[in-house]
């Protein structure tokens, strides 16, 4: 066995496959959203999920600061909304949304949308760590498939 180190590491997680997200939040009416693979399923009882931010994410402090937050599992169909997102201080411009009774931009044609309060945050590491429990779920009948990244690409 190998000593791990960084780049070790992260070929390693490479190849486990994620879906993708972007994350959403309202701040006083401007809408942020932001790209992010590190997204799980947490508790069934009651409904809650996490995501992770680096703690020198552009967007940080604000994310920090919302109480609501909204989730985007993205479909095969949206990989340009995903590498868009995942620039430094993306700006909502034409991205097709609605909003959920929090006030939070959900992505139109996701395969799911979530909105969600968040409850805690943890500091771990070089990240920051969200638990949020689900207030709303929207489900996209069609039929569609994730958008999945391993080994750094989509698939």
């Amino acid at each position: 066995m190998k000593k791990i180190n960084s780049n070790l590491f992260k070929n390693a997680i490479s190849k486990f496959a994620t879906g993708i997200t972007i994350i959403s939040i309202n701040k006083k009416n401007e809408y942020l959203g932001k790209t992010v693979n590190s997204f799980a399923s947490l508790s069934l009882e009651p409904p809650l999920i996490l995501f992770s931010l680096d703690e020198n994410s552009s967007s940080l402090r604000e994310y920090k600061y919302s109480n609501f937050i909204g989730i985007n599992i993205l479909s095969n169909k949206q990989k340009k909304l995903s590498d868009y997102f995942a620039i430094k201080k993306p700006i909502w411009g034409n991205t097709k949304y609605f909003l959920s009774s929090d006030n939070v931009p959900l992505i139109k044609e996701s395969l799911v949308n979530i909105s969600s309060k968040k409850i805690k945050t943890i500091k771990q590491g070089d990240h920051i760590i969200f638990i949020c429990e689900l207030k709303e779920i929207v489900i996209n009948r069609n039929k569609i498939k994730p958008l999945v990244y391993i080994n750094s690409n989509y698939i």
